[in-house]
Formats: C-alpha cells, structure tokens, sequence
C-alpha cells in the first residue's frame, strides 16, 4: 500500500494530527520486514487524552513518572511516544508498544500505574483507547 493510500485510510477515522503522528512513528520505529514478523505479537495502543488546561503540567509530570517507571521496571513495556498538539498542548496523544497482551495486561496492575490513574483522574476529562495495527515500518539504522 502507498504511503498516500495509507494517509488517506487513516484520515477517514483520525484527526489528522493524531494520522501524521502515526505515520510518522510508524515508519520511524521499525526497520524490515524481518522485524516486522518479529512484532507479530506486539500490541499497539494509541491513548488520545484530553487533559484539564489548568492541570496540564501536573498531568505531565505525573505522565513521565509512570512512563519511566514503566520502561525501567517492566520488559514488556517495549516504548512509549507521548505528543501534544501544538494547537491545542492539553490534548495528548501517546503511541504505546507493549511486547504483546499479556504484558499490557501485566502494566495496568503494577503500582506505579495505579499511582498514575489515580493522580490524574481529576486532570483528565476525556480518554480514548484505539488499538491499532502495524502496516509498515522503517527507520534509521542508528536509531
């Protein structure tokens, strides 16, 4: 599939910012296809968050707490992308890579996360949880 085909797809059911988002990690994480079977298993979570304007820096520095405890303390949390729109920075867009289910599964019981739900609950005012598939990939051979 064409990168303008794949564009186009992904524009019927995102907003741009989030289709340019994607895209761009999308091809920027992943380097062949042999890679590529490698992630057969991986689950990919796009997390569109809409955070209180007022609350937004606490939101953040609660956001990078967990997200450091996630990648130091659990293997099957393989990255994490957290981007705000320049329009409008207290909506957030994160892109998650989990190893597969089971390690996302694993993640939203550890303590650190809790903690993370529980500090923010009051911040955020909207959340949304898409599940996505990896279609194509590439990146830099020293990234």
């Amino acid at each position: 599939m064409g990168i303008e085909k794949l564009r186009l797809q992904c524009q019927r059911v995102l907003p741009t910012s989030t289709t340019l988002f994607l895209l761009a990690f999308l091809f920027a994480v992943y380097s062949s296809e042999n890679a590529m079977a490698q992630d057969s298993n991986r689950m990919f979570r796009i997390a569109k968050i809409k955070v209180n304007p007022v609350q937004l820096e606490k939101y953040k520095l609660a956001l990078r707490e967990q997200m450091n405890a996630a990648i130091q303390n659990e293997p099957g949390v393989l990255s994490y992308y957290a981007v705000a729109d320049k329009k409008d920075p207290s909506s957030i867009t994160i892109f998650e890579i989990y190893a597969d289910t089971a390690a996302y599964n694993a993640h939203i019981v550890t303590p650190h996360f809790r903690k993370y739900k529980e500090t923010v609950k009051d911040m955020v005012k909207s959340l949304e949880l898409v599940d996505v598939s990896l279609v194509a990939a590439a990146k830099k051979p020293d990234m």
